[in-house]
C-alpha cells in the first residue's frame, strides 16, 4: 500500500491582465513603447512567461513501504533546476543533487526532482530554495537524513553588475544522520563532488 503526501499549496493567484498592464507601463517607462509590431504583443508574452515559471505543477509525494529494510543513501544527481531571483527577476539555473538515508518509508525517486520545481517555481534565493527542499523531504518523508546540495549560475552576477560568467553558486542543507555523522556526510559529499568539476548548465 502506498501512502499520498499533498506538497505545499500554491501561490496566490496570478492577475494576469494586471500583469500585462504592468509590462506595458514598464516598457513604456524604459523608452519601448508597445506601438511597434515587435512589441506590440510583448506584454501578454512577458505575462504568460512569468505565470509559467511562478506557478508550481501539483504532485503527490508518494511514499511505499520499505520492505528489504534498505539503510543506504539514495541519492539522485544532477536534476536541472530553473528559478527567478527575486532581487533582480532574472533566472538562476543549475543541478541539484538529492539524497536521503530511508527509515520506514522510500519514495518514488521522480518525486525527489517534483519537490525541487515545486519550489523552484517562485521567486526565489537560493539558500531558501535548498532548505526548503530539505525540510519538506524530512518532514513528510521522515528518513533518517536528507542532504540537499545545489550548484547554480544566477544571471544577475553573469550578465550585470560584476558579470562574472560561468561562476557557480553551492549550497547545502543536511538534516537528520547526513548532519550529525561525520562518515555519512563525507559519504553523501564524496558521492555529489560538489564544486570539483565545471559544470555546462542547461537553459
Amino acid at each position: 500500500m502506498t501512502t499520498a503526501v499533498t506538497a505545499p499549496p500554491p501561490p496566490r493567484e496570478i492577475d494576469l491582465v494586471r500583469a500585462r498592464t504592468a509590462v506595458a507601463e514598464l516598457l513604456e517607462a524604459l523608452g519601448r513603447g508597445t506601438d511597434s509590431e515587435h512589441l506590440a504583443d510583448t506584454p501578454r508574452r512577458v505575462a504568460d512567461a512569468l505565470a509559467e515559471l511562478l506557478t508550481p505543477r501539483p504532485f503527490e509525494l508518494t511514499t511505499f513501504p520499505n520492505d528489504e529494510g534498505y539503510d543506504e543513501l539514495v541519492l539522485v544527481r544532477d536534476v536541472p533546476f530553473h528559478s527567478l531571483c527575486e532581487h533582480h527577476l532574472l533566472p538562476f539555473h543549475g543541478v541539484a543533487h538529492l539524497a536521503y538515508l530511508p527509515g520506514e518509508r522510500i519514495v518514488g525517486l521522480s518525486k525527489l526532482a517534483r519537490v525541487l520545481e515545486h519550489f523552484s517555481r517562485d521567486l526565489q534565493v537560493q539558500e531558501r530554495l535548498t532548505q526548503q527542499v530539505a525540510d519538506l523531504l524530512q518532514q513528510r518523508l521522515r528518513p533518517r537524513g536528507v542532504g540537499v546540495v545545489l550548484e547554480a549560475e544566477h544571471l544577475c552576477m553573469s550578465l550585470r553588475g560584476v558579470a562574472v560568467t560561468g561562476s557557480r553558486t553551492v549550497t547545502s542543507a543536511l538534516r537528520g544522520t547526513l548532519r550529525e555523522d561525520p562518515r555519512s556526510r563525507a559519504e553523501f559529499l564524496a558521492l555529489v563532488g560538489a564544486g570539483t568539476a565545471v559544470r555546462s548548465y542547461p537553459r
